[in-house]
């Protein structure tokens, strides 16, 4: 049997640092920090709960991210 994948390293960085920024700035400022995939939420939207590594989640309300988390 094959083993299991070992999935790249996130990036060392915090979510919650982006709070405050515009959408367009946080996801141009996490694609330079490494992460592959960046979604962009509204307040309350529903989503998938599957943890993808490398993933970056934004909630923006009027343009501003108020809520970062990975996965």
């Amino acid at each position: 049997m094959a083993s299991l994948p070992t999935p790249p390293p996130e990036p060392q960085d915090d979510p919650a640092a982006y709070v405050g920024l515009t959408a367009e700035e946080a996801e141009r400022q996490a694609g330079e920090r490494g992460w592959t995939t960046v979604r962009t939420l509204q307040p309350g939207a529903m989503i998938t709960m599957e943890f993808l590594v490398g993933r970056i989640n934004f909630e923006v309300t009027d343009g501003r991210v108020t809520r970062g988390w990975k996965g």
